[in-house]
């Protein structure tokens, strides 16, 4: 009898009710992978996105059941043959292109990295996401030292990362967040902004030398007041209106994510040098509530499965 797995996945696209808990065939690691039964899993718009019935171009064609989550921690149990540095039973954090919302996924031995001790498992299941995106929109927008960055969705996973990578190469971080959000950023080093009418005048009254760059994590009329003010569309990136950066000549992510990123990441928040909380830790038979939280688009830090 082949092993089996506990997972969160959907049968057909829909709304967050089509997340169940399935009994699926567990992955089994082949050379140069390795196989981790998983204890916190990331949650992410991306994920609601596939869900929803969207796949990105480079994933081709996935059938279903469709589990969810690229982004995870737990322990190795399987080494495939080739793999180096990796052994059964450490404790490790890593990332995938699906499949994290399940009790074990099967990766490139690369893709993961030791979890250091003073990292939380919720904390090491979502780190990859924001912290990999924001390095990567921080490093395409070259924010320089001395430069002004306006962050929209400040206050999120990604946008918590972005602060706090801008402020540490020099820049002055302007950052968007509903009001009741305003001290969190403060601690951040950013200069909190409410959302709403008025809000382009509101960051040019913070702003009088003008605004360098933008991080654009809501979309909408976020994005539309980021063109307003940033003198070059190339120095926008947005994470969200994918469909229109081409026509607005504005920037999506580009890059890959890396190990040695979210290593160096990781080792920074267990010496109490980064910050990144969670929102709220859902157990697996709870993803359905957690997509709908994670698409109301608002509250502080990461949302995360417990597996």
């Amino acid at each position: 009898m082949s092993e089996v797995m506990r997972a969160a996945a959907f049968a057909e696209p829909g709304g967050p009710d089509v997340l169940k808990v399935m009994e699926l065939p567990a992955p089994q690691a082949g050379p140069g992978e390795v196989r981790v039964r998983v204890r916190a899993a990331g949650v992410q718009p991306f994920d609601a996105a596939v869900r929803a019935g969207w796949l990105p171009p480079y994933l081709g064609e996935i059938g279903f059941p469709r589990i969810p989550g690229n982004e995870f921690a737990g322990v190795v149990d399987q080494v495939g043959a080739g793999v180096t540095g990796v052994a059964a039973g450490d404790e490790v954090l890593g990332f995938s292109r699906l499949f994290a919302y399940a009790e074990y996924i099967v990766v490139a031995g690369t893709d993961v990295v030791a979890k250091p001790a003073g990292v939380p498992w919720e904390v090491a299941g979502g780190l990859t996401a924001g912290v990999q995106t924001a390095e990567l929109a921080i490093d395409g927008l070259g924010v320089a030292d001395g430069e002004t960055l306006l962050v929209h969705g400040a206050a999120g996973s990604v946008g918590t990362a972005a602060v706090q990578i801008a402020r540490r190469r020099g820049a002055t971080v302007i950052g968007t967040a509903r009001e009741v959000n305003h001290d969190y950023l403060r601690d951040l080093g950013a200069v909190p902004v409410a959302y709403g009418d008025g809000l382009a005048d509101r960051v040019r009254a913070l702003a009088p030398g003008g605004v360098d760059a933008a991080l654009d994590g809501a979309g909408g009329h976020a994005l539309e007041v980021s063109i307003e003010l940033v003198k070059g569309r190339g120095r926008i990136v947005t994470l969200v209106e994918h469909a229109k950066a081409d026509g607005l000549g504005v920037q999506v992510v580009r890059g890959e994510r890396t190990a040695e990123r979210l290593g160096r990441y990781a080792a920074l928040y267990a010496e109490g040098r980064f910050a990144f909380p969670i929102r709220r830790a859902y157990g697996l038979a709870e993803a359905a509530d957690a997509h709908r939280e994670i698409e109301t688009g608002h509250g502080q830090g990461k949302i995360v499965l417990t597996i």
